[in-house]
């Protein structure tokens, strides 16, 4: 129960004189003219207005400071104070249509802006401490997106708002430590002035609660953030916190407990290992609740252990992945891309978890938000998850969400599509809206991005030619410029594979060249490559079954670089009679054999579906007059098929012999 209750004053013609007795601390009585049968909150208005903001901190437009940090020494500031009217009075009880707290916060909860929100306080007599705190945190849920704040004029010139900051700086003794720290932490996130009185009083009480020991774990936590927020992890006061919070671990804190203090040392204070022993601690008592947790504490224990990197506590992240799968229907969208990303960090893979999205995609897609979207678009790109429900319906929700898509969401958005090698049912109409979005945004792209998005099209067979000449413009090549090696490799790589597919694929094509200073001569590069080398293990069983079949390894060569930049994983020649030459001999050369070994790693996890990367290349392949096989380690593992063929028009097969040899 809250130990204080904040008085609505009673709005009159005169408020300008009470406010003047209030802050003069006068003890004369008040009387009020034309009271208003409504109650309402009183504050200054005119010309006595500045005079009261100076007192809680709210600085009037062109004299706010939003970056001021709290000094050190709190007992050396000299705190102006302002009495309360006597018939103000200190102990105020609960009008009785709003006697329970609960009903309170539920309205609360459900109003989506600062004009509601005022309208329900104007209409209360008295509000508990309690109820004010959840007042300024359902403010700062109402009025901050991405930490900055929505109309700041709106509410610091608000009466009804600057009247309960004013309650909050006298009554601040008076206060529950659960309404004390949660007040401020809003104040603080509302970026009211951390020199003012009322921040001072709110600091200065918290400090004293905190010396005596006393204070709860969730507490403790609210009080940490705060504190961090003011001053970082060095002031002595968070580093008492955090002491406090270190003594008082138990194996039987509960699960709302455990998700504060890691969001605590989320904030950075975890990183280099300061606090390791308390989070090995942590790690250790959270694996034995993971059952008990809600969407939103599985969703801020994940984010925790990713932004601190516990890579250490594989179990524990193992069972919270594995523990989300059943609130997947219940996650926000800030909470799913947060788990989304969990996943992407650790390389956990279940395929429950991908049903469970696909259901709850395809349901809500065309209601998410176009993070979400591109989150669940990257972790489906990342695992190689070529899901086709999810895929359809996310390019038939963008085709009508388009105007809430950033540029570089639809990049994110895309690049899955051509990374995967999928065309969705809607392909006609999505790319249609892709063109013209490029056509009206053009400039808005960052040019890392629109090359990705671009490429991406490009695997896909939809040629950007429209949009050629400004990207090899030099101007744009100037742009694209970095000082990283690999990705200055894989950004010319692309530039090359873009003009390589426009020439093969597009012999209409007239428009400007990409300039042989841009082109790579190979693919195949380390780290960020647009090929890859095959399983060292399949490789070998091939070349082990061509030995055998072919007679010696003279036959076939490996790992060919073509001057088309492609790396060839087998070649083998033949001459115009369809016999095998030596690998080594360039004369009489009659037809070349590409022989592609792919193995799972080349193919979608969940299909027979090329990677957009692989697919490309034997089409290009294909285009440069070589006789394309595929061998595919799924197609023989399967053991569908009796034999496999080398090449067509060709004298040798591979038997049986061969056959066992590849897959045993």
């Amino acid at each position: 129960m809250a130990l204080t209750n904040f008085r609505c004053f009673q709005a009159c013609t005169s408020r300008i004189q009470a406010c003047r007795q209030l802050l003069t601390g006068s003890r004369g009585s008040i009387h009020f003219i034309q009271p208003i049968s409504s109650p309402r909150f009183c504050f200054c208005s005119s010309s006595e207005l500045q005079t009261v903001c100076s007192e809680t901190g709210f600085l009037l437009p062109g004299y706010r400071n939003y970056h001021m940090e709290l000094g050190n020494h709190l007992s050396s500031v000299i705190i102006r104070t302002v009495q309360l009217h006597e018939e103000a009075g200190n102990h105020l009880q609960y009008n009785n249509k709003w006697a329970d707290e609960q009903i309170f916060l539920k309205q609360l909860n459900q109003l989506s802006s600062y004009k509601d929100i005022s309208k329900l306080l104007s209409s209360l007599e008295s509000l508990s401490d309690t109820m004010v705190a959840a007042t300024l945190q359902r403010l700062c849920d109402v009025q901050l997106e991405d930490n900055v704040l929505k109309n700041p004029e709106e509410v610091m010139e608000d009466e009804v708002f600057r009247s309960l900051c004013f309650q909050l700086q006298q009554q601040s003794q008076n206060l529950s430590d659960s309404g004390l720290v949660n007040a401020l932490n809003a104040l603080i996130k509302l970026r009211v002035d951390p020199w003012s009185t009322l921040m001072v009083r709110l600091v200065s009480e918290s400090q004293e609660r905190l010396d005596k020991n006393q204070m709860s774990i969730e507490n403790l936590c609210v009080l940490a953030e705060s504190v961090f927020s003011l001053e970082g992890s060095g002031c002595a006061m968070f580093e008492e916190i955090m002491d406090q919070i270190q003594s008082a671990i138990r194996e039987d804190w509960k699960v709302n407990e455990i998700a504060m203090v890691y969001r605590v040392l989320q904030l950075g204070i975890g990183e280099r290992g300061k606090y390791q022993d308390l989070l090995n601690k942590m790690n250790n008592i959270t694996v034995t609740q993971v059952s008990q947790f809600n969407p939103r504490q599985t969703c801020t224990v994940l984010n925790a252990l990713v932004v601190l990197d516990q890579t250490q506590a594989l179990p524990l992240v193992i069972k919270l992945c594995k523990h989300s799968i059943r609130h997947i229907p219940h996650f926000t969208d800030d909470e799913l891309v947060n788990v989304l990303e969990a996943f992407i960090h650790f390389g956990h893979n279940d395929q429950f978890f991908t049903e469970a999205l696909e259901r709850h995609v395809t349901k809500c897609a065309f209601t998410m938000h176009p993070s979400t979207h591109t989150k669940v678009m990257q972790y489906c790109s990342k695992k190689h998850i070529l899901s086709k429900a999810i895929f359809n319906v996310v390019a038939e929700s963008f085709v009508y969400n388009t105007d809430n898509f950033t540029t570089t969401q639809i990049a994110e958005l895309v690049v899955p599509f051509g990374k995967l090698n999928y065309l969705p049912p809607s392909a006609p109409s999505f790319f249609r809206k892709l063109e013209i979005i490029l056509s009206t945004r053009f400039v808005q792209f960052q040019p890392h991005v629109l090359l990705n998005l671009l490429h991406s099209c490009t695997l896909l067979e939809r040629y950007p030619l429209n949009f050629l000449a400004k990207v090899f413009n030099p101007y744009f090549l100037q742009q694209l410029q970095t000082k990283e090696p690999h990705m200055k490799k894989l950004v010319l790589s692309q530039l090359t594979q873009m003009f390589l597919t426009v020439i093969l694929e597009c012999p209409s094509y007239d428009g400007p060249k990409l300039l042989p200073k841009y082109r790579v001569k190979s693919f195949l590069t380390p780290g960020h490559s647009l090929e890859s080398l095959p399983d060292v293990h399949f490789f070998s069983r091939v070349k082990t079954g061509l030995v055998d079949l072919l007679g010696a390894r003279t036959y076939f060569a490996s790992h060919v670089l073509t001057p088309y930049c492609y790396t060839l994983d087998i070649e083998i020649k033949l001459d115009a009679e369809g016999f095998v030459l030596p690998a080594n001999r360039n004369e009489d050369v009659h037809q070349r054999i590409a022989l592609c070994i792919d193995d799972q790693k080349r193919f979608c996890t969940n299909s027979h579906n090329l990677l957009g990367r692989e697919a490309i290349k034997q089409r290009h392949l294909q285009l440069l007059g070589y006789n394309v096989v595929q061998v595919s380690l799924k197609i023989i593992c399967s053991k569908t098929n009796s034999c496999c063929a080398i090449w067509k028009k060709s004298r040798f097969i591979f038997r049986d012999k061969m056959l066992y040899n590849l897959c045993y």
